[in-house]
């Protein structure tokens, strides 16, 4: 790709992401930003104050923009988010299983969004702020890890697709978050570059899914409280507060004792029925 081209740089309003076009723009390409709108705050309430998601971190990266001297458009994608990652998000659950909302997101939000925005924009590249690379052989592109160990987002990578990979890239790659922090210190982005990291699920007020999971169905708790806990040969164990408040793995907050540490194997959500036992038999 020639460094005079056009890039779609996905941006957040965060370090990383502003770094990444900070790099671009220096390297010659023609920038241009975006940033997807994603939650309707009517609904969330002001309980939700994830930074990658706020209105204030939206209005953040277009100021970043016209500071560094590019084009920035932000773009509403909230009915999309809300069809097919808050609803699948509680589909899941309700269905016994743990979802990752963030890997949906990147892959049918996110990336999905800023392809079709790149081909408007005539733009050949996207690139975001992920602490990956991208690596090809024989015509196929594959997903590695980047320098920084302790930032390693590959996981939640894993669902792009060839296309979508061919043509992605990562500047962050072959750098740590700490040098990531004193690039945009040095550029003048003093504020930017100590600004707090959220890991939390930026839909989730507190992160706090079962609360979630019942604001949206307020009857839940009354409909499934009582299920049973049974262990691998289905003996039963005690009474459970409802399937859904638990994942599988969990150790803590089962509110039962059996003399040693127990963790959840199973769910069953039809019968609502919750299997525990010993770590072993979690990993078989």
């Amino acid at each position: 790709m020639s460094k005079s081209g056009k890039i779609l740089v996905g941006m957040s309003g965060g370090v990383d992401s502003t770094v990444t076009a900070l790099l671009l723009h220096e390297q010659g390409y023609e920038v241009i930003g975006i940033t997807l709108n994603i939650l309707d705050y009517n609904y969330t309430g002001e309980r939700v104050k994830n930074p990658c998601c706020s209105i204030e971190s939206i209005m953040g990266a277009k100021e970043i923009a016209d500071f560094i001297g590019f084009k920035h458009y932000i773009v509403d994608v909230k009915n999309e988010f809300q069809h097919k990652v808050i609803d699948k998000f509680v589909d899941e659950y309700m269905s016994g299983r743990t979802p990752n909302p963030c890997i949906r997101c990147n892959s049918d939000i996110k990336w999905g969004e800023m392809l079709v925005q790149a081909d408007k924009f005539g733009c050949e590249k996207i690139a975001t702020g992920h602490y990956a690379n991208i690596k090809e052989k024989d015509g196929r592109f594959f997903l590695s890890k980047g320098k920084d160990n302790l930032k390693d987002q590959t996981y939640f990578l894993w669902a792009l697709d060839q296309n979508t990979l061919s043509r992605t890239v990562f500047p962050l790659g072959n750098l740590t978050k700490p040098e990531v922090r004193s690039i945009a210190f040095t550029r003048g982005h003093t504020q930017i570059a100590h600004k707090q990291e959220n890991f939390d699920i930026c839909f989730v007020p507190d992160n706090d899914y079962r609360l979630f999971l019942k604001e949206r169905d307020p009857g839940l708790e009354e409909k499934y409280e009582g299920g049973n806990f049974v262990d691998i040969n289905g003996k039963f164990l005690g009474k459970h507060k409802g399937y859904m408040n638990y994942t599988i793995g969990q150790r803590k907050g089962l509110g039962i004792a059996l003399g040693k540490p127990a963790y959840v194997i199973a769910i069953d959500a039809k019968t609502n029925t919750v299997v525990i036992g010993d770590r072993e038999k979690l990993n078989k």
